[in-house]
């Protein structure tokens, strides 16, 4: 059992170090934190949630720059909630906290037909709520536990229902341009966060309380990365990889590249290329 525990250690320790690491590259990388922010960190209930409040509480202490975090769960009176859960936990932290509670669980039951996917108006009154709650307590950055495997899939739902290629990026200014809205965990995989929690035994609540929707568009996406992973094991992260690496050029769209005025004595766009699918790099042998 000593060596058991030995070993679970280890890979802890590994794994830990590993979602520092990443998180740590994406708020450098996106400049996601600065010099005497408030952050507020969004806590759902989640594994997601909680392991982006703990490993920034971690981070907090050794980072070369000095700012706030503030632990904000926005209870949505959904039957069966557990309401005790999250102030019980944050109480045993060494962190300010609220519990903000709002009835947007009636709102979307009213509006919804019944059978229909609540989602989309159920987190369009959630960010209403908290990006307001941010002003009042006067936080400058808004934390989400969006992960890199949401990043993707939301890029393919997009693709595939709403035709356009978009998805959730790193940083971005709320539509009211009141708040900056970061997502620390933008490396960090849902795999490595789901086996963190595990670890730490977080005491999650979950997400379905208002009712089960198995057939969501997101839930299928997400089947089909996976199968795509097991049976061509990086496609993920190589679809990620793509997100930050866009060649406008190579697209369609007339609004990021002016195709109208393309001459043979224009510019050019350094990701250009006569290939729609560039080939790896070869190397010749002369025989």
């Amino acid at each position: 059992m000593q060596e058991l525990a030995g070993k679970q250690k280890i890979e802890f320790n590994k794994l830990q170090k590993r979602l520092r690491r990443n998180m740590g590259s994406a708020i450098a990388d996106y400049k996601m934190i600065e010099e005497g922010d408030k952050v507020m960190v969004c806590l759902s209930g989640g594994k997601d949630s909680y392991g982006m409040l703990d490993i920034l509480m971690n981070l907090q202490q050794s980072a070369p720059i000095q700012f706030e975090l503030v632990a904000v769960n926005l209870d949505q009176k959904q039957p069966g909630f557990p309401e005790e859960v999250l102030p019980e936990y944050l109480s045993a932290l060494d962190i300010p906290y609220y519990i903000l509670e709002r009835d947007t669980y009636s709102i979307v039951r009213e509006v919804i037909p019944e059978g229909k996917t609540t989602c989309g108006l159920c987190s369009r009154l959630r960010r209403g709520n908290l990006y307001g709650f941010a002003e009042e307590i006067g936080a400058t950055k808004i934390a989400l536990g969006h992960h890199r495997d949401d990043m993707v899939e939301t890029l393919f739902l997009n693709m595939f229902f709403n035709g356009s290629l978009k998805s959730m990026p790193p940083k971005l200014l709320s539509d009211d341009k009141k708040n900056i809205v970061i997502r620390p965990l933008a490396y960090a995989k849902e795999k490595d966060l789901a086996a963190f929690a595990a670890f730490k035994e977080y005491p999650i609540i979950p997400c379905n309380l208002c009712g089960s929707q198995e057939k969501l568009q997101r839930v299928q996406v997400k089947a089909m990365l996976r199968e795509w992973e097991t049976q061509y094991p990086g496609r993920t992260e190589s679809i990620f990889r793509a997100m930050r690496n866009v060649a406008p050029s190579q697209l369609a769209d007339g609004n990021l590249f002016d195709f109208e005025s393309l001459s043979t004595e224009g510019g050019t766009d350094p990701n250009a290329s006569d290939l729609g699918f560039q080939l790896p790099n070869i190397n010749v042998v002369n025989l």
